[in-house]
C-alpha cells in the first residue's frame, strides 16, 4: 500500500524501440560519422565533408537517431524518411558533381569518391530501408 492507502497499480510500460529502430540507429551513425570523414579523394589530399553539405548530412544523421528512440511510428517514419530522401539526394548530388569535374577537366581517376561519401550514401539507403519497414509494419 502507498502513504495515502491505495494500491500501486502499475501501467504497462511503452515500447521505445519499434521495428525500424536498429536500422534507424545503424543508418543514423553511419550518416553522421561519414559525414565528418573526406568526400572527395584527390592526389594531393582529401576534401572533408563538413566543407560542403556534410554539415547538413551530420544534421540529418543526428534527426534520423533521435527519430530511432522515439516510441511513435509515423513520427519515427518522417524522422526516417525525410532525412533518408535528403541525404540521399545530397550524396548522389555530390557523386553526379564529381563525375561532371572529372569529364570537364579530363582526370579520370584522380578525383575519387571518399570514404565519407561512400558511408553517408549506405547510410541513406539503410535509413530508407527502416522507412519502408517500418511503413509497412504498420
Amino acid at each position: 500500500m502507498t502513504p495515502t492507502g491505495h494500491t500501486a497499480t502499475h501501467s504497462p510500460s511503452r515500447r521505445i524501440m519499434h521495428v525500424g529502430s536498429a536500422g534507424m540507429l545503424l543508418g543514423g551513425l553511419l550518416i553522421a560519422i561519414g559525414s565528418l570523414l573526406p568526400w572527395v579523394s584527390t592526389p594531393v589530399g582529401h576534401l572533408s565533408g563538413t566543407v560542403g553539405p556534410g554539415l547538413w548530412t551530420l544534421c540529418a544523421g543526428v534527426i534520423v537517431i533521435a527519430g530511432a528512440l522515439l516510441p511513435y511510428r509515423r513520427v519515427a517514419l518522417a524522422h526516417a524518411f525525410v532525412p533518408g530522401v535528403a541525404v540521399a539526394t545530397l550524396a548522389m548530388w555530390q557523386f553526379i558533381r564529381l563525375i561532371q569535374l572529372s569529364a570537364t577537366t579530363d582526370s579520370w581517376g584522380r578525383l575519387l569518391p571518399g570514404i565519407g561519401l561512400v558511408m553517408v550514401s549506405g547510410g541513406a539507403v539503410v535509413v530508407l530501408r527502416a522507412a519502408w519497414r517500418i511503413r509497412a509494419a504498420g
